[in-house]
This record gives structure tokens, sequence and C-alpha cells, in this order.
């Protein structure tokens, strides 16, 4: 997903965008999720399939291209179809939905690539922003694309750009991360390796685990700024700017809505690590439950220090 939707519609709103890694779908008994297509396809030299961005909040953030694409394919391919049904009927949209999500299983997605050979026009959209980036329709992407289907887009609304747009921080060279793993080697790995990368970054958050990513961030991006944007493009949209540590404390009593998260880039990362906390450092990872000698390995990148005197820094404040 490109987009982050909202925790609770507001005025012209989607409702919320659902974590990618928590998110399994509902049937929704309305909507068969059969391959019934319409009479029209079967188009000589085979379909198209339509990557169409759609709003991140606003219902009213969907270009005129990608209302007639949704119009005029033979089938909308959702995320959620529940949640693509309000975008469509507040455009006046008919067309069928069908389900692809990240647990669509394989045979589904060899189906849909033969309907596309066979010349219908598919819209593919995800729950909010632009689909396929840290999106599940990349699977019907790529095998349509290696199957030979013309494979197109529409573009539009992005909460990663959104967010770049409105947080005011420098960010003419940016990474996209998606949301940071889960587990906490990988997790450590994944945000030391952004500490050290001078570029701007941008991550999803849920609302429920943001203040901890921000305090996993003030132990290593130091005195980079960072902006929490949150409800992009509805009527309480909210880009809070400061440092890491001061933005933890800010919604230390909780942040509403999801967010989308940008750091700051650096023309000088080693001075801004070195300011860093160490007993925050080394505290934030022993909660972790990682081990003194990774502690260590990661304290003597960030501070551009020996390991050696790493380690000794980590064993005096365990």
């Amino acid at each position: 997903m490109s987009g982050a939707g909202e925790d609770g519609a507001g005025e012209g709103g989607v409702e919320s965008m659902h974590d990618a890694e928590a998110h399994v779908p509902e049937a929704d008994d309305e909507l068969e999720d059969d391959l019934t297509l319409p009479e029209r396809t079967g188009r000589a030299g085979g379909g198209v399939l339509w990557l169409v961005a759609t709003p991140i909040g606003n219902l009213d953030d969907l270009t005129l291209r990608a209302l007639r694409v949704l119009r005029e394919a033979d089938v909308v391919l959702a995320e959620d179809t529940r949640h693509t049904k309000k975008l469509l009927a507040h455009h006046g949209v008919g067309t069928p939905l069908r389900s692809l999500h990240a647990h669509t299983p394989d045979a589904k997605i060899a189906s849909l690539v033969e309907a596309l050979q066979a010349g219908a026009t598919f819209a593919l959209v995800s729950d909010a922003g632009t689909p396929v980036v840290s999106d599940p329709g990349l699977r019907l992407s790529a095998a349509a694309r290696d199957a030979g289907v013309t494979v197109t887009v529409a573009p539009g609304a992005s909460a990663v750009l959104a967010a770049l747009c409105v947080s005011g921080l420098r960010a003419d060279r940016f990474r996209f991360w998606g949301f940071l793993p889960r587990t906490a080697g990988k997790r450590a790995t994944a945000l030391d390796d952004l500490a050290r990368d001078p570029v701007a970054h941008v991550l999803f958050e849920a609302p429920n685990r943001t203040v901890t990513l921000l305090e996993e961030l003030a132990t290593r991006v130091g005195s980079r700024r960072v902006c929490v944007c949150r409800e992009l493009t509805k009527i309480h949209e909210e880009a809070a700017r400061g440092t890491a540590a001061e933005l933890a404390a800010r919604f230390g009593t909780g942040v509403r809505g999801e967010v989308t998260i940008v750091v700051e880039a650096s023309d000088d990362v080693a001075t801004d690590a070195a300011e860093i906390d160490v007993d925050a450092f080394v505290a934030a990872r022993v909660a972790a439950g990682e081990k003194p000698k990774v502690i260590a390995k990661a304290l003597a990148a960030a501070m551009g220090t020996s390991a050696a005197e790493a380690y000794e820094l980590v064993v005096a404040r365990r």
C-alpha cells in the first residue's frame, strides 16, 4: 500500500487503511468472488491490467482518468472489496468488484492472468494510494507482465509523496521503507541501516506502534528532524515536526489515524549519530532482547567508534 488511510472516516474520507502485516479480509456476502465477466470481454490482442491510484483519505482525490478507467473496466480488483465499494459508490461507479489480497491463492492469480490474456480489462486498486508498492497487487502485476499482458498505470495519490510535501523537511533524495520488520533482530538492523543513510526516509506505521517507533528512532537519528504525518488529505490533517524524542513525548498518550513518518535528510550523519543518548540506545535494545555483542556492534556503527569501546559502554549500562 502506498497510501495511509484514517482510523475513522472524516469529511470525504475513507475508513481505516489496515496494516498490511495484519490485514485478513473478511468475506463480503454481497460480492461473489468468482470470475464471471461481462460479454464485452474477449478483445483481440489481449486485455489490459490498469494499476489505479485511489484516494489516501479524501474520496474526491481521484483523477478524471482513474475514474474513467474504473467505470470502463470489466472488473475492479480490490484489496478489501468493502472498503473500495464505498469509493465506487461515492463516484457512482457500478463496475463489479472482486477481491485480490495478500492471501489470494496462486490458482486465482493464474485464472486472472488467463482472463487478461483472453481480453479482459481489470482495474487493480489498493485500499488507499498507489497499488503494487508495498502492496499485495504486485503478484498479479508481475504475473501479468510475465505473461505478455499489457500493464499500465493511472497515477494519482500517494501517501509517500504527500508526506514528503507537507513535512517541510529536506528530502531531495529519499528512501521508502513501508512497514519496518516486527522481529527484534531484523527491525534493529533496518533501523541501524536507516540511521547510517543520509537521505530522507519515509515509513508507514500503525497508530498503536507509532510512539515505540519514535523512541527507537530517537536512539539512532539524534537531532535529525522527524515529521509525523497523520490524517493526510482530511479535515484534521496534521504534520508534527521535531526530533524523534520530542515527538515521542508529544504523542505519548497515543496517536489517532494511520501514520506516515518522514526522517529528514542529513549532510553529516556521523555528527548526528554522535549525539545519540547512549543510555537510551542501550536500554531500548536490552528491552528488545538483543545480546550485548549485537548492541555493541550497532552502537559502534552509530557512533563511529571501535567495537571494543562500544562493548565497554554497553556492559557498563546493562
